[in-house]
């Protein structure tokens, strides 16, 4: 794995208050980011990636299978149903090998941060939580398969990572930061929860991440954190309030010369609609200088993108990693499709140079590069979403998907 040629710090108190002890820096050396210019900065964002239950599994230190849903009881059984479809999964793969061909994609395109949402908690601990019907546990011995794409920051603000409980995301938070990982969006409190992820690049500037929860996602509303409780950064809704409290939190961190990406795990999982209130919300963020990139996630698959202001509004990426194949239902929206975004912003203003999108199909577990048919449908899917937000989608060079706007 090629280490990071920019220096990463977690803030754990507002820049106002002066770089406080706790702040952690760790400077490493690579020509990983040549291809970045003097004035645009390239980000890789994913949404789901669950790595847990039967990816667990084939993974070298598969931990305890057992579940506790309705219809089963062990993590085995998904892996079954994969193997009904597409054929027997070696097992153990290699650390890399759920990434497939997305490691020499990312590789050639050298994006400065690499963002995910991490759907599952990294655990032997806990027990699950009472009343959720769906639990994801990778065990901490797993998270090479993270370092193997690279990966910089795991947004935890979502509706899996207090899956087994409170010692359960003790453990995530402990084995993630333990591993030189960035984890935002939960935290021992509220004011770890709501730090941002800060990303310093070469040549100067930053990136910094925020991350929030949302209800409509199905994260309880006990699950957020408070100032003698540990938990996710739960917004309660989408309300003026909720827009000030984004933009404070930012503001806080927030330096001349600074990109933000807002992540928010949000809505529901099937659908394309995008919700007006989530429409609402983004473009306010934007209007308060709040951020540069939306980054929505929760949704099964890709939703229609905006530009606002110059600033892209991703309501929704799609899966990227897990382990639904052979589940039947919601065939329609081809949950076997994932994209790999890769956004370009402006250093100086912010705002959108260019937003590609690389189709991939899981297959076996693995990244596969989609098929110029599966290409073509992603792409009439989501111009015909996107055109309604008021962009476009075209084929761009090596059947990849770029957007276009005004």
């Amino acid at each position: 794995m090629k280490r990071r040629e920019f220096i990463k710090y977690s803030v754990l108190m507002p820049v106002a208050a002066a770089f406080p002890s706790g702040v952690f820096a760790m400077p490493a050396q690579s020509t990983r980011h040549k291809r970045q210019t003097a004035d645009a900065v390239t980000l890789f964002i994913a949404g789901d990636v669950m790595t847990g239950r039967a990816i667990d599994q084939v993974l070298p230190h598969p931990g305890d299978p057992g579940i506790f849903e309705p219809y089963s009881r062990s993590a085995h059984d998904y892996l079954r149903l994969a193997e009904r479809v597409n054929g027997p999964i070696p097992r153990p793969v290699d650390f890399a090998y759920i990434w497939g061909d997305a490691l020499a994609l990312l590789d050639a395109a050298a994006p400065a941060v690499r963002i995910i949402n991490l759907e599952t908690a990294v655990t032997r601990q806990g027990k699950p939580w009472p009343g959720k019907g769906i639990q994801y546990r990778m065990h901490p011995d797993n998270i090479p398969c993270l370092h193997a794409a690279a990966i910089d920051c795991c947004i935890l603000a979502n509706n899996h990572v207090l899956d087994w409980g409170y010692a359960g995301l003790e453990e995530t938070l402990s084995s993630l930061g333990g591993s030189t990982l960035m984890p935002v969006g939960a935290g021992i409190n509220r004011t770890a929860a709501q730090s941002p992820a800060v990303f310093v690049l070469p040549g100067g500037g930053r990136v910094l991440v925020f991350s929030w929860g949302l209800p409509s996602s199905g994260i309880p509303g006990v699950w957020a954190a408070t100032a003698r409780k540990p938990g996710v950064n739960l917004l309660a809704d989408l309300s003026k309030r909720a827009i000030a409290e984004v933009s404070e939190n930012v503001a806080a961190y927030r330096q001349a010369g600074d990109l933000v990406v807002v992540s928010l795990h949000w809505g529901g999982n099937w659908g394309y609609p995008v919700p007006e209130e989530h429409r609402r919300f983004a473009r306010a963020l934007i209007e308060a200088d709040a951020v540069d990139l939306v980054h929505g996630h929760s949704s099964h698959h890709p939703l229609g993108i905006e530009v606002y202001r110059g600033r892209p509004i991703i309501y929704g990426c799609g899966d990227l990693i897990d382990d639904y194949e052979g589940i039947s239902g919601h065939e329609e929206f081809r949950i076997d499709l994932a994209l790999l975004y890769l956004v370009t912003l402006d250093r100086g203003s912010g705002e959108l140079r260019q937003l590609e999108m690389i189709p991939m199909q899981r297959r076996k577990f693995r990244l596969n590069r989609a098929a110029r048919k599966d290409v073509d449908w992603l792409r009439e899917v989501l111009d015909r979403e996107s055109r309604r937000l008021g962009a476009r989608v075209g084929l761009a060079e090596n059947d990849a998907l770029q957007l276009r706007w005004e």
